[in-house]
């Protein structure tokens, strides 16, 4: 048998039901009287207890509880029963009846429970029960005002659920059917015999035992039985769309798929409740639109063995982007013009203007949030309960600085990981009919799991541990106050990191940072520190969400070198939490970049006249760098992208021309295409017309550029 539950030192205050407290009355009631109360006493004192009678109307909590302290010092648990009847017909109700029903059971219930509430925080310890009825749960004819007290009292509890955990309270709520003087007139004989509260006590007994974990529960309990309540919901229907207003004919056209109760869910909290709406808000702003009801066509995920959805493709995805668009993510990833090597990431004048490589989540996660998720045959989740697990990102070719994109979608594999299942989502990106980057979105979708399913796949691409040792490099970045705010402009829109409300809501004492956000930070560290921020250099990036970030905290990415791999860590500074973790990202060799450079740098028009002057310059180079004395880098741009650079030393010795970046540091940089260059050098453009148009970009002391000008025109004769 089960070692028996003590309650040894623990002080209970018992309302109403001829329990310590009653005020002896009928069950209207009127009338007052000591007998109830004492009956009761005198029987735990006659089992060796301790107990004392209380004649106070619960409408006098403070009262009641202070006589429990008076007594015994202290106040462990407080079961709220105390309860009168006035039933009447909704018509016939009185103010009187209505009021005296919401005296006694809901207001009297709060004031006891208040008037023992901080005594219970102090001590870290209390169990409360609130005492509904069936009749509140789902309503009675001739008691409308009984019925809302009662339900009233599970919404009481439910909050006190909620605001007690952290100081280990916990409150549940009973509905019994049992006899007592309220009932007496009511049920037969019989029945009262078979409903005594003796069967109900029991669990009320192990609600309050320290051992009882169950907070915010309900239970009907009679006769010997017992059962848990709880809330269903339907899937539901999204009947409006960004670009059309709600209707009621809309509303009409959806009421099957709106009280479609196949695959429901069962929230068991605010938090869940709202993360349907908070998807919804979601799927309006991306331009989602109105989405089918999945369960109509859902299966169980047991016995499909989604074979509809592994392979399910979603509709291809169009987006299109400029320059604003690139330097909007490099300054919500953190790019700033504190760091000089930064300018290139937000500043479209460089003469080396880039893409950040991670810019290449951002179309694939549009492609995602346009509503595909909740179209996949097969699968019925709870998007509401969804989490982004893990990411992987390739880059096939650096990311233009501006262009028009397709991206095609497709379910890879779905995995059963126990407390949920783990949806694998791949995304080919295009310019044209070349493909520019891959994402792997890991999505984990929280209580779906347990179907049998296997737990890995072989198309999963794997996060790995970092080494274990001290790391070789440590960066740190604080993020802004307005980060999430920043960083939302770049499509990602849920409210959870912008809204306080929707935070809360959440579970979150503020608004988070996007997880995204985060990644894009780590990346950057990356690329700065052993890439110098070269975007050319930059292959895969592959990360797990370990814990959210908040607006304002610092980051910490701890990174190790392994070849061309850099594991790293990312932590949030003061707290030590790891909040993306197995994460690397892999490099291209530089030595690859720099052997591949010259054959591309052949192809060009200008190689021919890097060369040329190359040539001339061993004849008249001495009298060149006497007059000119700088040293100018050219990076020559074929279809958006840097093509080749060339050094043109008129500093050193007798000046030289090479392939490639400048071996110290550039006066000037000048950065122009392949065309335009030619143009300028056969004289058809006019070098300042195309700086003032954009056509021609340089940075450094450009006035030096006029000497160069004048120097090329009288000496090279190009």
């Amino acid at each position: 048998m089960a070692s028996m539950l003590r309650f040894n030192g623990r002080v209970v205050l018992v309302t109403g039901a001829g329990g310590v407290n009653d005020l002896g009355g009928d069950f209207t009631g009127v009338g007052k009287g000591s007998l109830a109360a004492d009956k009761v006493v005198e029987e735990i004192r006659r089992k060796g207890g301790k107990a004392v009678a209380n004649y106070d109307s619960v409408e006098e909590g403070e009262k009641i509880v202070k006589a429990a302290l008076d007594a015994f010092g202290k106040i462990d648990i407080v079961i709220n029963n105390a309860g009168i009847l006035r039933d009447r017909s909704f018509s016939r109700i009185s103010d009187e009846d209505w009021d005296i029903i919401q005296r006694v059971h809901l207001r009297g219930s709060f004031l006891v429970t208040r008037a023992a509430w901080d005594h219970m925080k102090k001590q870290n310890f209390g169990r409360i029960i609130m005492t509904s009825s069936a009749s509140g749960i789902y309503g009675n004819f001739g008691q409308g005002n009984y019925c809302a007290a009662k339900l009233g009292l599970l919404g009481l509890s439910n909050c006190l659920a909620v605001e007690g955990k952290k100081n280990n309270i916990h409150c549940n709520t009973i509905a019994p059917t049992a006899g007592s003087r309220m009932t007496q007139t009511v049920l037969p004989e019989d029945l009262l015999d078979a409903l005594k509260p003796d069967y109900v006590a029991p669990l009320v007994l192990w609600l309050c035992h320290e051992s009882c974990e169950e907070n915010g529960g309900l239970f009907e309990v009679g006769a010997g039985w017992i059962g848990k309540l709880r809330w269903e919901r339907s899937l539901g229907a999204l009947v409006r769309q960004r670009t059309q207003p709600m209707t009621p004919e809309a509303v009409k056209a959806n009421w099957t798929k709106i009280c479609d109760f196949d695959n429901a869910t069962k929230p068991q909290s605010i938090q869940e409740s709202i993360g349907s709406i908070v998807e919804a808000l979601n799927k309006i702003n991306s331009g989602g639109g109105v989405s089918a009801n999945p369960a109509s066509r859902a299966t169980s995920a047991a016995t499909s063995g989604f074979a509809g959805a592994i392979g399910h493709k979603f509709l291809p995805f169009y987006s299109s982007y400029a320059e604003l668009d690139t330097i909007m993510y490099a300054l919500g990833v953190g790019a700033s013009i504190k760091e000089p090597k930064d300018m290139k990431f937000i500043y479209e004048g460089s003469s080396d203007f880039s893409c950040l490589p991670t810019f290449g989540v951002i179309f694939a996660q549009k492609s995602i949030m346009s509503g595909g998720l909740a179209e996949i045959p097969g699968l019925s989740i709870d998007l509401a309960k969804s989490l982004h697990g893990e990411q992987y990102l390739e880059l096939y070719k650096p990311i233009p600085r501006a262009g028009k994109l397709r991206s095609e979608t497709i379910v890879t594999d779905i995995l059963d990981k126990g407390s949920g299942l783990v949806i694998l989502v791949d995304v080919y990106t295009y310019s044209g009919e070349e493909l520019i980057c891959y994402n792997q979105f890991s999505i984990f979708v929280v209580g779906s799991g347990g179907f049998g399913g296997k737990r890995t796949s072989d198309k999963a691409k794997a996060a790995v541990a970092v080494p274990n040792r001290p790391p070789d490099a440590v960066l740190t970045d604080i993020t802004s106050l307005n980060q999430a705010a920043l960083y939302r402009l770049s499509g990602d829109w849920n409210p959870l990191h912008i809204d306080p409300n929707f935070a809360s809501l959440a579970g979150f004492d503020k608004p988070i940072l996007h997880g995204l956000c985060t990644f894009g930070f780590s990346a950057r560290h990356v690329l700065q520190h052993f890439a110098d921020n070269d975007v050319s250099r930059f292959k895969a990036i592959k990360v797990r969400f370990a814990k959210p970030v908040y607006p304002g905290q610092t980051l910490q990415t701890e990174m190790w070198k392994e070849g061309n791999r850099i594991h790293f860590q990312t932590k949030v500074q003061g707290t030590g939490d790891i909040v993306i973790s197995n994460a690397y990202v892999d490099l291209v060799p530089a030595s690859a970049i720099s052997a591949k450079t010259p054959s591309e740098g052949a192809e060009l028009q200008s190689t021919f006249v890097f060369e040329e002057i190359g040539r001339r310059l061993q004849d008249i180079g001495q009298e060149v760098v006497k007059k000119v004395g700088a040293v100018f880098e050219w990076h020559i741009t074929k279809g958006e992208n840097t093509a080749a650079k060339w050094t043109i030393d008129l500093k050193t010795g007798s000046g030289k021309v090479y392939q490639g970046p400048a071996k110290g540091s550039a006066d000037v940089t000048i950065t122009i295409s392949d065309e335009d260059f030619m143009e300028v050098v056969l004289g058809k453009l006019d070098p300042q017309k195309a700086f003032f148009s954009g056509r021609l970009k340089a940075r450094g002391n450009i006035l030096l550029s006029q000497k160069l000008q004048m120097i090329l025109k009288d000496y090279a004769k190009l």
